[in-house]
């Protein structure tokens, strides 16, 4: 069933605010504007648009009929979704910060793809972290503080009033943690001080801001292509707003794809599918596919350093046909170097996908001189099954929304991993009259989640 989306008069782009102090007193928010030296009662905003990513965040509002990202990083509109706890320093980093410490080799435990981890157990589990035991919702929560405070900081708005964006599906439709991956999401901005919490779906935030700029009539496609999942959205756009046809969103997002590529061309490498001598008797066995799975996986690599992974995998290199690869195994346990290991397949993966002469997964950290090839026709074996979940997810959005193929005029890419060639290529060949934009790959939800959170006829905040 279609629904009515209004957006006239908002225009999805802008120039960013300039800066200014806010600080609080008895709960009172005041802004001190630059230069007059005085005082003044900050303006109450109708909504924050906030995109909590898996890999990268971002937030804006709307000035005088323009939406305006907030600069979250010196220059930039978007804050990569990343944590660094420094272990000398006793203190917490986010974004830019925390993935220099982590690439300067400083000492601490590294965080990513916390958006995968809600719904599930571990988000409630509490884990000692510097100095004092945490949730993952504390964790995220003091992220999405941060947000408001930088939001705050540069508009002089107090913002109690946020529209989140939330992928279509977190697990799956009939997945038990589907309902409490959104309330889990809920309990974090609650722990980050907003006080009234709408949530819209990504791809439909993607569709209001492309909506306002599209050809009225035209039936267009989002595709939006995260770190975590993948959300399509059929919608058409006219004077009267955007009418969205359908949603659909299946979990797969780029994390999956450097997962894929790090299970098939570097796991091997460290020991995958080799063999160990049984301690009694003759013959072999295979080596344990878990702890390479986890090795693969961003939101599990920090709770791999155990002592007893250590101990298990000192064993396997004892007992290993093939020892110097487990060495490399039991080499990323001791000197902590997953996540380096996991950046490395990003960043070759990139390569590949930009055309680099000569794409390598560079490995240094493990091993002097240790690099795996890395080719376009490797990577596309490693993606294949990921390109035909993706065909099938916009084919069954078409099915949603009862329309043909042929009827699509354009497809939006949103997201980081949109820019992937297997995705637009695979999107081409389900799509081949369709014109293909990246215009705001990185932007539109937030974009659109800025016009709807301030916009009266899209979220009434009563």
């Amino acid at each position: 069933m279609s629904r009515q989306v209004v957006i006239r008069g908002v225009i999805p782009r802008g120039a960013a605010s300039k800066p200014c102090v806010d600080f609080t007193r008895g709960g009172i928010y005041l802004r001190a504007l630059p230069g007059d030296g005085v005082a003044h009662m900050a303006k109450i905003g109708m909504g924050l648009g906030l995109d909590f990513g898996t890999s990268n965040s971002a937030a804006g509002h709307v000035v005088d009929g323009r939406t305006r990202l907030i600069e979250l990083e010196p220059g930039r509109s978007t804050m990569p979704t990343t944590f660094f706890f420094d272990q000398e320093t006793r203190r917490t980093l986010i974004g830019e910060p925390a993935n220099r410490a982590l690439l300067d080799g400083v000492e601490g435990r590294f965080m990513r793809a916390l958006k995968r981890v809600l719904g599930t157990s571990l988000m409630h589990e509490r884990r000692q972290i510097l100095s004092e035991r945490v949730t993952f919702v504390d964790i995220i929560g003091r992220f999405l503080a941060e947000i408001r405070t930088r939001a705050e900081a540069e508009t002089g708005i107090a913002f109690d009033r946020v529209l989140s964006g939330r992928p279509v599906v977190f697990h799956g439709a009939d997945d038990p943690r589907e309902g409490r991956a959104e309330e889990d999401l809920r309990q974090c901005y609650l722990a980050a001080g907003f006080r009234d919490i709408r949530f819209t779906p990504e791809p439909e935030a993607a569709a209001i801001a492309s909506g306002a700029l599209d050809e009225a009539g035209q039936v267009s496609l989002i595709v939006d292509i995260g770190g975590g999942t993948s959300d399509f959205s059929l919608f058409t756009s006219g004077p009267d707003g955007v009418r969205i046809l359908a949603n659909h969103g299946v979990r797969i997002g780029g994390t999956d794809f450097d997962r894929s590529i790090s299970l098939d061309r570097v796991m091997p490498m460290l020991g995958k599918g080799t063999e160990l001598r049984k301690l009694m008797g003759p013959g072999t066995s295979p080596v344990p596919n878990a702890i390479f799975n986890d090795l693969a996986t961003w939101e599990k690599i920090p709770f791999l350093y155990t002592p007893q992974n250590r101990k298990l995998a000192a064993e396997m290199e004892r007992l290993a046909h093939a020892p110097a690869k487990l060495a490399r195994l039991a080499t990323v346990l001791e000197r902590e170097l997953g996540h380096d290991l996991a950046f490395a397949v990003e960043r070759g993966k990139i390569a590949v996908n930009t055309g680099s002469d000569d794409p390598n997964i560079l490995l240094d950290q493990i091993e002097r001189g240790f690099a795996i090839p890395l080719s376009v026709d490797a990577v596309a074996d490693s993606l294949s099954r990921h390109a035909e979940a993706l065909s099938d997810g916009a084919d069954e959005t078409l099915r949603l929304a009862g329309i043909d193929r042929d009827q699509v005029g354009k497809v939006v890419y949103v997201g980081g991993s949109s820019l992937m060639g297997m995705v637009s290529d695979t999107m081409r060949r389900n799509f081949p009259a369709a014109r293909h934009s990246f215009a705001e790959v990185f932007t539109a939800v937030a974009d659109g989640l800025a016009i709807a959170a301030n916009d009266p006829r899209l979220v009434d905040w009563g």
